[in-house]
């Protein structure tokens, strides 16, 4: 078994019966878990349109060296990734396993926030047509329903284009204003999410990216009337839950890997 689950319940604000996140027997075993689940988050940006050509990249921390971080690989479809086909980078750039070369944007900005943030072991970055479509507006995601309260406080606008990031200077400003959020709207760019696991990170995104089509959508039919702040924090509280947010990405492994089994392949 790669992992044992413990038998209680998470504690989380929800009082939702959500099991714990796996424990493992070693960091081998974690690592092989952690790729996994990046291959199958690869693969589900791949089945939901989020790929734009090369663009687009994801990332988890290595459990055993924070220093290391496994990405997918320059140029390889989403719709193809395999876990054989991950790579692992050092915080120079270097791909120390992985046949692959690494993509100049995934290691400017996901070395730097996996350096700068701490506790950001998962990052998604995509350039979505609903993401690009708000940042174009510069506007954030405002309390119109439940799911958009859960980036309530905990988002910020990146106004400083200067053209691909490609640059570690760019990348490490971009660490810096994200620390503290969970996600990050690139204003002509995109969308960056960050969460305490892969799976965390990657619910934000989907989240996030529907709920900027369902503020757009409301915004084109007539006034909004967004949430109370009183309202923002109860619901925050609710679905901005990390063990949440970990657990929501459950039923998209159990799908893809279902559809898709071949991503697996080492």
């Amino acid at each position: 078994m790669l992992e044992q689950r413990v038998a209680h319940l998470a504690d989380t604000r929800t009082g939702l019966p959500i099991p714990d996140a796996p424990v493992f027997a070693s960091a081998e075993d974690e690592r092989r878990h952690r790729k996994q689940r990046l291959a199958a988050a690869i693969r589900l940006f791949g089945k939901y349109g989020f790929g734009e050509g090369i663009s687009g990249h994801i990332s988890v921390r290595d459990p055993e060296d924070p220093d290391l971080f496994w990405v997918n690989p320059f140029g390889v479809s989403f719709k193809r990734v395999t876990v054989a086909d991950l790579i692992c980078v050092d915080t120079h750039g270097v791909v120390v396993a992985g046949r692959h070369r690494v993509n100049p944007s995934a290691f400017a900005i996901h070395s730097q926030i996996h350096q700068r943030c701490p506790g950001a072991d998962g990052i998604a970055h995509g350039h979505t047509a609903h993401s690009r479509a708000l940042g174009a507006l510069g506007r954030l995601l405002e309390p119109i329903d439940q799911e958009a309260a859960a980036f309530h406080d905990s988002q910020v606008l990146y106004d400083g284009y200067d053209g691909p990031a490609i640059g570690v200077e760019q990348g490490r400003d971009i660490a810096d204003r994200i620390s503290g959020n969970r996600a990050m709207l690139l204003r002509h760019h995109g969308l960056i999410t960050v969460g305490g696991s892969l799976e965390e990170a990657m619910h934000w995104f989907f989240t996030y990216d529907s709920c900027a089509q369902v503020q757009l959508l409301a915004n084109a039919a007539g006034p909004v009337k967004p949430m109370t702040e009183r309202q923002a924090v109860l619901a925050r509280d609710g679905f901005g839950d990390p063990q949440l947010a970990w657990f929501s990405f459950q039923p998209m492994w159990d799908e893809i890997v279902y559809e898709q089994p071949d991503l697996l392949d080492e």
